[in-house]
């Protein structure tokens, strides 16, 4: 892959995100019963935690639903801290990881302005940059056999060349299913700020997306200590199986927090949402649950895959990638999962990875129609 940066903007047309097809879109197109569809494209989890189903059943919440959650989310930013090693004053609260990342492309992100983007990676840290009217600058990611890592001499480059207010970091990487290597990101942000210090000026906002963190069990959020401008990312929508309930949390400095928290919506995060997932933080027994059967299933669906001729590169997330060769392969196993009620995540034409598929791991049952409609076709 070259390192050339590609530089993409269009404040009157930002790029835009194209939403899944529903169960009863796909079940309209194929002729499908909807509750036989099984969705492989969304990285979620197939079953909520018990204590917080029973939660559900019992309507047990902090308060009426006819009233709004108050407004600091006390007890739940509480919880956070304490699960994520930090102070309260470094935690912001979002309705998804997703309105963390929109809050911090409003205030870091000018119009004009640039961000750095490394490819491939989630796609909405492109379309937010574009919304906001600045540039995306996309950084090809070093190739498959090196692990999709950063290539931090390409960013460094493109934020001296561009003055990027921002660089959007992912780590583990979606979709590509892997953590960067060891120290890489501590060096780059090492390098970034040395970088501004020699040019005199405030070094990029740094964005480090951490949606999959807990099945490495690895944070780098104690990285602030070094670099003041990093705002870590983190979500109770995967390993805590809890992505219907939307919510999401911002980590940085306070300074940070408290330029960030003049753009946070009052109350975009539910009572329901509030009680429920602040309840899944303060008990280890939900994640851990999770996680070893995320692990386990994975490992048991790369294998049946592989078993049937698949290429599935490794994965340390809940969703594993796989290599089917060509574009146009890929688009026709795509078309016939779908017919039979099975759901990947594609890759459009000109993508990165537009000869693979994306495939959440599920529960064993699910995962096994997915290894026999493999086993089935090309």
């Amino acid at each position: 892959m070259s390192s050339k940066p590609i530089t993409s903007t269009s404040p009157e047309a930002p790029a835009t995100y194209s939403w899944e097809a529903t169960n009863l879109e796909l079940a309209d197109r194929y002729g499908l019963d909807p509750a036989s569809i099984v969705r492989f494209d969304l990285n979620t989890s197939p079953t909520p935690p018990a204590l917080i189903s029973s939660l559900l059943a019992a309507g047990r919440f902090e308060a009426p639903l006819s009233e709004y959650a108050a407004t600091d989310y006390r007890r739940l930013v509480e919880a956070a801290a304490a699960r994520y090693g930090v102070d309260p004053g470094q935690i912001i609260v979002g309705a998804g990881a997703d309105e963390i990342l929109d809050i911090i492309a409003k205030v870091f992100l000018p119009s004009g302005g640039h961000a750095v983007v490394p490819a491939p990676t989630y796609a909405m840290y492109r379309v937010l940059t574009e919304q906001r009217g600045a540039s995306a600058v996309m950084i090809p990611r070093r190739p498959a056999s090196d692990g999709y890592a950063l290539d931090p001499g390409a960013i460094r480059s493109a934020v001296k060349e561009t003055r990027a207010a921002l660089v959007w970091l992912c780590s583990p990487n979606n979709p590509t299913a892997v953590a960067e290597p060891d120290g890489l990101i501590a060096r780059l942000l090492a390098g970034l700020q040395a970088d501004a210090v020699a040019a005199e000026r405030r070094p990029p906002i740094v964005v480090l997306d951490e949606a999959y963190a807990e099945f490495v069990g690895v944070s780098l959020v104690g990285l602030c200590d070094d670099y003041p401008e990093l705002i870590t990312v983190r979500t109770a929508s995967k390993a805590y199986a809890l992505a219907g309930l939307r919510v999401g949390f911002g980590i940085a400095r306070p300074e940070l927090i408290a330029r960030l928290n003049p753009f946070r919506p009052p109350g975009s995060v539910s009572t329901v949402s509030v009680t429920l997932v602040t309840e899944a933080l303060l008990d280890d027994s939900i994640l851990e649950a999770n996680l070893d059967r995320v692990a386990r299933e994975r490992v048991r669906l790369a294998e049946g895959l592989r078993a049937v001729g698949w290429s599935i590169g490794p994965s340390v997330t809940n969703f594993l990638l796989a290599d089917l060769g060509s574009s146009e392969r890929a688009a026709i196993v795509a078309e016939r999962l779908m017919s039979e009620g099975l759901v990947p995540r594609t890759f459009g034409a000109g993508h990165p990875l537009s000869d693979h598929l994306r495939l959440t791991v599920r529960d064993p049952q699910e995962n096994d129609r997915l290894i026999a409609a493999a086993e089935g076709g090309s």
